[in-house]
């Protein structure tokens, strides 16, 4: 099923693009639309980094122009952020629109509730300044539909009437927000089209040894899974690799300056009563950071956590204490819920790759693209603080790049950007109890046909059915027996399989088995 590396062993290309989460995967698919020849290469899975671990909001903008401190210590002494807010606001409402309208069946709808208290940071005028602003970019078909409740109005609300200080509570902004669904689902979708437009496409492919050969670049692959080796040559470089932007960078052997600054976001998942669905809380934490309460498949969740990470980039999870600590702002903000630690169903955690710029203590919100010529890459480019939400006109802004560079080899197509759908397959029964939309046989469909390896893979970011309350823990077994023919496992591989999943979900997002 997975074609041997040794098959790219000097290939060429006009474009590699390295890194195939979201914004990786929509560069590789514009690219390819284009009449490039492209690889797309990946380390890990697709869209199996920051992609997968955000707080999954296709959200207005409104974080951008959210002052933090005070808007004359934010944007008045410093009006260049101001224009980068406005820009990357206005990049998010596009985005909003786009994907709505392109794709319904990746996004979700929600009431989006902003308690405004009398000591809060921000204060009425300026939430209603915001989402005016905001109102005039969103067009007519996508409508912000803000509004203001006063305190009474508010309180008839399920799960805003848990809010604390009510005394003291000065007003609700409402306005609606989206969600992306699944975000990892919508990388696949990009780098399955990518391929349809002919792309070349690995995961489990880690880039390094970039090398300076004539007027292009060599390109040293590894295949994570078997350790073969094979050099490729490119035009072009794209370094759309997130976090590992600088590592990727650095395996030229050139002192490329640094590029990417982490903050880490945590997030924990809770159940609460049935009547709370579809609405959301967004306020700050005790450190003036946003802190969330979202609904999400039955469940919500409360998140994330704004820390400046350092450690491993291959190993990001939710540590005890990040639990801890979002739980106490959880029950700071809706103390009547008194959540405890075994109320937690899940976590997730995942590094945000913004810009480093040490004028920005904790990273720079701006997408940027970098020319390495003069860190003595020529032809190498990376781009950093790419959201996902915007992952269109990010493929498309790395597009143009080439474009100067660059004429295309091939015939121009026409990207799709239709929902990849599985075969009906009626009578198939669900994965899992709680998420009847993902059943067996879109399980086997996607093992033969998508590239998937283990059932991380699957069940992450193939068909869905792990981000659901149990995440499939005690279904591990019955799952990798339902793909073992397909992947050729006999009976020992198939329980190790299995296992392997079980340990994932223990180590990544703290599951816990029931009972346990």
């Amino acid at each position: 099923m997975r074609a041997g590396i040794g098959q790219l062993e000097q290939a060429s290309f006009d474009v590699c693009v390295i890194g195939a989460g979201i914004n990786g995967a929509a560069t590789a698919q514009q690219l390819a639309a284009a009449g490039y020849r492209v690889l797309l290469v990946e380390k890990g899975d697709f869209g199996s980094g920051s992609s997968s671990r955000s707080s999954r909001l296709l959200h207005c903008g409104l974080r951008y122009l959210a002052p933090g401190t005070s808007v004359f210590e934010q944007f008045v002494l410093h009006p260049s952020r101001l224009a980068i807010a406005m820009r990357m606001a206005r990049l998010g409402m596009e985005a909003r629109r786009e994907l709505v309208l392109t794709t319904p069946e990746r996004v979700a709808s929600m009431n989006f509730h902003f308690p405004i208290w009398d000591d809060s940071v921000t204060k009425r005028w300026q939430f209603w300044l915001g989402v005016q602003m905001l109102a005039r970019m969103a067009p007519t078909d996508v409508p912000l539909g803000h509004k203001l409740l006063s305190p009474a109005a508010a309180r008839q609300v399920p799960l805003v009437r848990e809010l604390r200080d009510w005394d003291r509570l000065k007003g609700m902004g409402v306005f609606t927000e989206y969600q992306l669904e699944w975000a990892e689902r919508l990388c696949m979708d990009s780098v399955l089209d990518a391929e349809r437009l002919g792309a070349t496409v690995r995961n489990y492919t880690a880039a390094s040894g970039l090398e300076r050969r004539g007027e292009g670049w060599s390109v040293r692959l590894t295949d994570a899974l078997d350790g073969a080796t094979a050099t490729v040559h490119a035009r072009l470089v794209l370094n759309m690799a997130g976090i590992w932007v600088d590592k990727v960078n650095a395996s030229s052997g050139k002192a490329v300056p640094r590029k990417i600054f982490g903050t880490k976001g945590a997030h924990i998942v809770v159940q609460l009563p049935p009547e709370c669905a579809n609405n959301a809380i967004v306020s700050f934490d005790s450190h003036n950071e946003p802190f969330y309460c979202i609904p999400w498949r039955g469940l919500h969740y409360f998140g994330p956590t704004e820390t400046v990470y350092e450690g491993d980039p291959d190993c990001i999870h939710t540590e005890e204490s990040e639990i801890e600590g979002l739980l106490w702002q959880a029950n700071h903000m809706l103390p009547s819920l008194g959540l405890k630690r075994s109320d937690v169903l899940s976590t997730w955690a995942g590094v945000r790759p913004l810009t480093y710029d040490p004028a920005y203590p904790k990273g720079k919100r701006s997408r940027d693209i970098h020319d390495l010529a003069e860190a003595g890459l020529p032809g190498v480019y990376a781009m950093t603080a790419a959201p996902v939400m915007t992952y269109r006109s990010g493929g498309a802004d790395m597009l143009a790049v080439v474009q100067r560079q660059l004429k295309p080899s091939g015939p121009l197509r026409a990207v799709d950007y239709a929902t990849a759908k599985y075969p009906d397959a009626p009578g198939s029964p669900p994965i899992v109890g709680d998420w009847p939309k993902a059943n067996y046989a879109d399980l086997a469909h996607a093992a033969k046909h998508e590239h998937a390896t283990n059932l991380v893979d699957l069940m992450f970011r193939r068909v869905g059915a792990g981000w659901t309350r149990t995440m499939g823990y005690e279904a591990a077994d019955r799952i990798a027996e339902a793909v073992a023919g397909v992947y050729g496992w006999d009976a020992e591989r198939t329980r190790r399989e299995a296992e392997t999943y079980r340990d994932y979900l223990r180590r990544m997002h703290s599951v816990r088995p029931t009972g346990a």
